[in-house]
Order: structure tokens, then sequence, then C-alpha cells
């Protein structure tokens, strides 16, 4: 079972849980030692003058701010402990946003939270619950092992996730950084119509353990093939960059493809969806629409059930959970904003007609 690496109280108004801070996430990076060419040594970090060359002791190392060439400010380690925060050991929550305004670039490492005993549970699940139906985070600040963090506390599924955020003048401006940013005339047409469409057709739901670290794959793959004596593949090179002028025959061939690759998935023929199965009666058949009825009315409905998922994508996680508590979806309360649009979306995203009393 995890540690915590932090224990303190989350605070909202007056009301207050004692909770534990756990790292969400691992590293799986292959880590390599450094060795001499041609050897078994191994290389090792030294601290050293560099005017002498002489190794230099820890004692004897204090940290200095340039000023100017080859001038410093000395700053003593008691110094810096001194002006740095004191071990806070609450999460003060000082407002409520909502999480689209938060743009990603701002989100840093993401934490567990979990209540430090069964007994503050029910006020954990009372935060937590409200921050899943308003779809908004908490912002607050917090000091751990001497740094000052600005935070944003979110719902997840029965728990709570903590997100250490980039304070402001941490993020750069893509305005001032970036050498070449498109203009404003380019997205538009039927080049984006195409592109919408190619997005529609690799649109899925969010399932994590499809992705691998395929890299990392590769490197274990050529260290085990070095220590047998085998050879390991080249990786083929990456695809040349699209020339404007073969841009739609591009985007038309990526279409394509993408949709021929799904209508190969076994049991995904139309076709073979409407041939009725051996053995079915006629009386059972009987009910069915005729052909052209049927194929007007599938056009009909994916014509509407796009157009509502058009309108979906235009609401925010409170609206969609409000209208899926107009059609009392099981499960809602648990759903992401992803999850609400696709659950919508295969009802038609439709208010539930109330029934004649």
């Amino acid at each position: 079972m995890a540690r915590a690496i932090w224990t303190g109280v989350v605070s909202f108004g007056l009301v207050s849980v004692p909770v534990g801070l756990y790292s969400a996430t691992e590293d799986h990076t292959v880590h390599f030692h450094q060795l001499q060419r041609g050897t078994a040594d191994r290389i090792r970090n030294r601290r050293v003058n560099e005017r002498t060359g002489d190794e230099v002791g820890t004692d004897d190392i204090v940290k200095g701010y340039e000023v100017g060439e080859g001038e410093y400010v000395l700053v003593e380690p008691e110094e810096l402990d001194e002006i740095a925060p004191g071990r806070s050991q609450t999460i003060d929550i000082t407002d409520f946003v909502d999480l689209e305004e938060i743009e990603p670039v701002y989100f840093d490492r993401t934490y567990y939270l979990a209540p430090r005993g069964k007994e503050y549970t029910k006020v954990y699940e009372l935060l937590r619950a409200a921050l899943a139906q308003s779809n908004r985070v908490g912002i607050a600040t917090f000091v751990m092992r001497g740094k000052q963090y600005l935070t944003a506390l979110r719902a997840e599924d029965e728990i709570l996730v903590l997100q250490t955020l980039h304070w402001a003048d941490e993020v750069r401006d893509p305005g001032k950084e970036l050498p070449e940013l498109p203009s404003g005339r380019a997205g538009k047409g039927k080049e984006l119509d195409m592109a919408l469409q190619l997005v529609d057709s690799l649109s899925g739901a969010w399932e994590p353990s499809r992705y691998r670290d395929t890299y990392q794959e590769k490197v274990r793959e050529l260290v085990k093939a070095k220590a047998e004596g085998q050879e390991v593949a080249a990786a083929d090179q990456a695809p040349e960059a699209t020339n404007v002028v073969d841009l739609m025959q591009a985007l038309q061939g990526s279409i394509d493809q993408a949709r021929g690759g799904r209508t190969k998935q076994p049991g995904s023929s139309r076709k073979a969806a409407r041939k009725p199965a051996a053995g079915t009666s006629k009386k059972a058949a009987a009910g069915k629409a005729p052909p052209k009825a049927a194929a007007k009315a599938s056009s009909t409905s994916r014509r509407e059930r796009g157009d509502g998922k058009n309108e979906l994508r235009q609401l925010s996680k409170a609206e969609l959970y409000e209208r899926a508590a107009e059609q009392d979806l099981p499960g809602r309360s648990k759903m992401s904003r992803q999850e609400l649009m696709n659950a919508l979306s295969r009802t038609g995203g439709r208010r539930k007609k109330k029934s004649a009393a």
C-alpha cells in the first residue's frame, strides 16, 4: 500500500477534512548507468572547483546568484530556511472555478487525496460530490517540502484529485515565444469540413489501456537482443510533411482509410447486420420495415445523431449532467464530461418526453 507523502487538512469555508496526499503516477522509463567505453567502470559525478579541479566537500558549498559577469551574491542554506514558508498543514480552498476555464498548460503533477480515517469520509464525499455536480475545481495553495504550490482540487470517480498548477509568470506567451503561428484565415472551407469528417471517423471513447509506450518497449527489446547477441531492426522513417497542394487528397485518403478500417471489423458490416439469422421465423420478421424505408430511417437517424452530438459539444458538464438527469441515465453521477456526451448522443441528446397521466 502506498504511503502518504504529505498529510494535512482540506479546508473550504468553515468545513475541513483531514487528508493524505499520494502520488498518482509512477515512472516506467528504462534507466541506464554511465560507463567508460570499453570497460564496466561506472562513471560518478563529482563536485569540483572549475578553476583548480579539486573536489569540494558539501559543507564548503554555498549558493550564489549571479548579478553580473563573475559577480555573485552569496546565500547560505540557513538564510533560505529562515525566509522559506513553514510546513503548512492546510490546503485552504479560496475559490471555485469552472474546470474548462483552466488552460491545460497550467497543469503540472497529479496526486490523489484520501480521507485519513473512516470518520472523515462523509465530509470528504460531500466536497467531492459538490465539485462533480458543479463541474468546478477548488483553487488552493499549500506548502510541501519547503515549496509553495498553487493547486486545483477536482472530483473523479469516488476520489478527490489534487493537481499542482504552474504560476502565471511561469507560463510563456506563445505569441511572443513561437516563430510561426497560422493566420485566422487558415482552417476554413472545404478542408475544414473534411478535417472534421476525419476527426469524427476516428472518434471513440477514452480508453487509456489502449495506448502503450512503444519506445520503452523497443528499448527493452534492444537491451534483450544485445544481451543475446542479436540485432534489432531500425524504426521506420518519419512521414514527410503534407504538401498544401496535396492536402485535399491526403484528407480524403485518410477518411477512406479510417472508415475502411472500421467497417472491416468483425460484425460491423451493415449488410450482414440486416440479414436475418438462420432459423428466424417469418412471423418474427413480419414487423420489420421494407428495405427502402429502413434505409431512409437509418439515414435520418444518423443525421439526427450527428446534429445532436454537435449540440452536446456546446454544453458544459453541468448542463450535460442536467440533461442526463432528465433522461434518468444510470451512473451519470460518476461520468466524465466526455462519457456524459457519449451516453446522451446514443439517445439523441433530447429531453425525455413525459408520459400522459
